[in-house]
């Protein structure tokens, strides 16, 4: 008879420092109950389990690394631990694991493999500036990092912009943080000035920025800095 398979769980990291009360308590718990993780990296992964003051010794637990270098054929031997039946979490570097993250291709992989996949409760940057934009969560699509060149970059928010008005549909993407400023420049000088641009920032934490206008009021009106400040960005084309 063959061994039963463990389970993977995927586990929501915070958003940033200081930040560990957004997770429910039944996600620490599942979590303090694990020996075998995948994570996009080790050091962060050992950071937020520290936080989370847990019982056993790090000397008891097993890290795998899974990022963008990781080859195929390295992803089957990290799930080795749940074919052999030990319970196994996911973690993300921050947020919700599979979302905007790596871990997509092994919990792929899991599912081809008859392996549980038990997704937990948690933050999820996306979601939250969603909630919070006041734009259409009906229809909505997240397209993850735009082009890093200012031609290329007012192109992709042109072609947004004219999707969100045709399909009503909010558009919601990342950047990197040391270049929002460059990225909401480009975006001011952009958009049509009755399209709505959001703003989130720091989500969760204590230095958190959230707002949603028309692309005239932030040009008479501009953001903070946020430089080197997580955000996510909104577009949506209004009603007419």
């Amino acid at each position: 008879m063959a061994a039963q398979k463990g389970k993977l769980y995927l586990i929501p990291a915070p958003l940033g420092e200081g930040a560990i009360h957004t997770l429910p308590a039944y996600v620490i718990e599942i979590l303090h109950g694990l020996n075998y993780f995948i994570a996009e990296r080790a050091k962060t992964a050992r950071h937020f389990i520290k936080d989370t003051e847990p019982v056993k010794a790090f000397s008891e637990l097993h890290f795998s690394e899974l990022n963008k270098r990781t080859e195929p054929e390295e992803l089957r031997p990290m799930l080795q631990p749940a074919l052999d039946g030990h319970d196994m979490g996911l973690l993300s570097e921050a947020g919700c694991p599979g979302v905007a993250d790596p871990g997509a291709r092994i919990v792929q992989l899991a599912h081809e493999q008859d392996i549980e996949v038990v997704p937990l409760v948690g933050p999820s940057s996306i979601l939250l500036a969603l909630m919070a934009s006041g734009m259409n969560g009906q229809s909505f699509a997240f397209h993850g990092y735009l082009p890093p060149k200012r031609p290329d970059l007012a192109r992709e928010l042109k072609q947004m912009e004219q999707l969100s008005g045709r399909h009503k549909q909010t558009q919601v993407f990342i950047e990197t943080p040391y270049r929002n400023q460059g990225f909401i420049e480009t975006a001011l000088e952009t958009l049509r000035p009755d399209t709505l641009f959001g703003i989130a920032a720091d989500l969760t934490l204590p230095t958190q920025y959230v707002a949603t206008h028309p692309v005239n009021f932030w040009k008479r009106n501009p953001p903070p800095d946020l430089h080197k400040r997580p955000a996510i960005f909104l577009i949506y084309r209004p009603f007419k």
